[in-house]
């Protein structure tokens, strides 16, 4: 028997949103912020098997310590898929009724995508795409980095420009979007 793609999404919208929950919700905030304890809360209330997409990598030890705290907070229930660059890709094939996916982060995932040379905007444009169309719950956790200094430095700049497009773009097709400060979560966007 064939299954109609848009009766799977459409069932899954409609749980996702019984649940409490957008299809598609976009957690912001600055370095410990809390971002990510709030996003995992947001996963693990739609009653789903959790999945934690992870884009960093252990290059240093300051990163695997971080990496083991995320661990850590989490504990055994969480399915962990590493992707430091093929997010989408990833994504698409994991997203489905009855999962609810975490990607943490886009800003590590934007910094994977600078350093192996490949293009942002595409790439944001693409993640956009997928996120209008996603087969179930999706939780994004990224840094909000525009609100500081302008940095001094031609790659930084670049970085924090990317950055806020990405968000721009994520930030059209979610239904919720927060900003995180002291773990405390502000809705900026709530749609139903």
């Amino acid at each position: 028997m064939a299954v109609n793609k848009d009766s799977v999404t459409a069932v899954a919208a409609k749980s996702a949103r019984a649940a409490g929950a957008p299809l598609v919700s976009l957690v912001l905030g600055g370095a410990r912020s809390g971002k990510s304890a709030v996003a995992e809360g947001q996963v693990l209330r739609t009653g789903l098997e959790p999945v934690y997409l992870a884009t960093a990598e252990s290059r240093d030890e300051e990163m695997a310590r971080r990496i083991a705290q995320h661990r850590a907070r989490r504990g055994q229930g969480w399915t962990t898929i590493e992707e430091p660059l093929e997010l989408i890709d990833t994504l698409i094939a994991q997203a489905r009724p009855g999962r609810a996916i975490l990607v943490d982060c886009l800003t590590l995932w934007l910094s994977n995508l600078m350093a192996a040379e490949r293009d942002p905007v595409a790439e944001g444009d693409r993640l956009a795409v997928a996120l209008a169309d996603v087969g179930g719950p999706v939780v994004l956790v990224s840094n909000e980095v525009g609100q500081g200094i302008v940095p001094d430095n031609a790659l930084a700049r670049r970085f924090r420009d990317e950055a806020g497009l990405i968000h721009l773009k994520v930030a059209a097709v979610a239904g919720r979007v927060l900003f995180v400060t002291a773990g405390l979560a502000q809705t900026l966007k709530d749609v139903r």
